[in-house]
């Protein structure tokens, strides 16, 4: 199958207008409530359907959190809602499993006497055991990455789940009840994966998936071809992900998909132990090494890629984060993107936080800002993003929802035109598998550098078929969450 050029969807790319960024100011919010040391994993989603987000984090052993949302100050909930498992916890993930309108949770843990997966169903905000109703009972294996995505295209969220020490597995979901296709469909892979993400990266109207695996293992990129997957990543270059290849001691824990250079196509960000990655896609359908000349290419050990607009300027930035391994914490990197290269923007705040593996950026203030989310070994914390308020508020939160007004879309393309032209601003995607083995269920936060009101497009993969909704003159003010939902019965082309 080629890779074809993404030149109908963005029309016409004009320079970006470039503004003086703001030096980065970050402030902990609630310290003292977030100070439990440990913590592996964190996933956003608005659990209660108050319109603020509420925060999941899973720790190595320790009781789990739960921290509700009520304008801006955090209580603790796991245990009244039903979340508070004292086992070592690898993973988490958000998604609207049963389709009734709200974020139920997976969470997966560490090998031990019980299943190593559980699937917990919102119920107005409380949590309750649906695994085996649901048929999600997984009695071993090293849990890393789950995401839930719509891979069959049938309106309902199926359960991606990458294994560090046995086949990865997919679930289909069928009326809430799953079966187990991975190695039917060609995602079987018994590498020793940790991190996954899914997208459309051949714009052929389907999602593929990229997969992080460790121990010298090569990463694999599993092209969608007719609902079968074929392992394309060699042919494509994107196989080492920018480490060395077939060297024991490195790996790609997190891949992540992104539109890094703002021209419309989806770009790969890896972070390794070993030498990050950054591969620029390019109009006939390959992939650039760019990692060297973006400046990011530094011989490391990395847990986490996490990447938003934190300044307002239109240009998505990146935070990598350091891992905890044989006694040493490595550093942490926040990279301000200047549009052709990242450049450090480290601050104390940042600083004093021995993050390890989870990081996130959402808005939890809901004052238009992409706040940072931080788990390890130390005290987990919430970073409040202090930019001035004209300047956080030129942003906007997309929901995007199905015309049931269901969050279905997970891996969708959200691109963002001054109103009335062709003249890309912005590309962002839903969720589908961003974090540190954890996937949030959130707005899509997108940062402008003008407060006009814009036009925006939203593709989906669906079956073989790009479907594209389109909304005009839409109001900037990141202060409101827009929902934004295709017309019932909407087919290629949307309002």
């Amino acid at each position: 199958m080629g890779f074809r050029s993404r030149a109908a969807a963005v029309a016409l790319l004009l320079p970006m207008q470039t503004l003086r960024a703001p030096s980065p100011e970050f402030r902990a919010m609630q310290p003292e409530l977030f100070a439990t040391p440990g913590a592996l994993v964190n996933a956003a989603a608005d659990i209660d359907g108050d319109g603020d987000l509420d925060l999941f984090v899973g720790f190595n052993g320790a009781p789990n959190r739960l921290y509700r949302n009520d304008g801006g100050t955090f209580k603790e909930i796991a245990a009244t809602a039903g979340v508070a498992d004292a086992r070592a916890t690898r993973a988490g993930a958000f998604g609207d499993f049963d389709g009734d309108g709200d974020a139920d949770l997976l969470v997966g843990f560490a090998p031990g006497p019980e299943p190593v997966l559980r699937l917990y169903r919102n119920v107005a905000g409380r949590f309750e055991d649906h695994t085996l109703a649901a048929g999600l009972r997984v009695d071993s294996g090293a849990v890393r990455q789950p995401v839930w995505v719509d891979v069959d295209a049938d309106g309902d969220l199926d359960l991606f789940v990458a294994m560090r020490d046995r086949a990865n597995l997919l679930f289909r979901n069928d009326a809430g009840r799953f079966t187990e296709v991975a190695a039917a469909l060609g995602l079987g892979d018994t590498r020793r994966s940790v991190g996954a993400v899914w997208a459309d990266l051949d714009a052929d109207g389907d999602l593929d998936l990229v997969v992080g695996n460790m121990d010298g293992d090569a990463n694999g990129v599993f092209v969608n071809e007719g609902g079968r997957f074929t392992d394309r990543a060699g042919r494509l270059g994107l196989e080492w992900g920018g480490r060395a290849p077939r060297e024991p001691s490195n790996g790609t824990v997190r891949p992540c998909v992104a539109d890094v250079d703002a021209d419309g196509r989806l770009d790969i960000i890896t972070a390794n132990y070993g030498t990050p990655g950054l591969f620029l896609a390019r109009a006939d359908g390959t992939w650039q090494d760019a990692g060297a000349a973006w400046g990011i290419a530094v011989d490391r050990r990395y847990d986490t890629c996490a990447l938003a607009d934190f300044d307002h300027d239109g240009r998505l930035d990146l935070y990598l984060n350091g891992t905890l391994t044989q006694g040493r914490n490595w550093p942490d990197f926040l990279y301000r993107n200047s549009g052709a290269r990242f450049e450090t923007a480290m601050t104390v705040a940042l600083e004093s936080v021995p993050s390890t593996h989870g990081a996130l950026w959402a808005d939890f203030t809901a004052d238009g800002t992409a706040d940072l989310a931080l788990a390890g070994q130390g005290p987990h914390a919430l970073l409040a993003n202090l930019l001035p308020a004209a300047t956080a508020h030129r942003s906007l939160r997309l929901r995007i929802l199905d015309a049931r007004g269901l969050a279905t879309r997970a891996g969708a393309e959200v691109r963002v035109y001054a109103a009335g032209t062709r003249r890309l601003l912005a590309t962002r995607l839903v969720d589908a598998g961003s974090g540190y083995d954890a996937q949030s269920d959130a707005p899509v936060h997108i940062g402008l550098t003008t407060a006009e009101p814009v036009d925006v497009e939203v593709t989906w993969p669906a079956a073989g078929e790009r479907q594209v909704s389109r909304w005009s003159r839409v109001p900037v003010d990141g202060r409101r969450v827009t929902e934004l939902r295709p017309p019932s019965g909407a087919g290629a082309q949307g309002r």
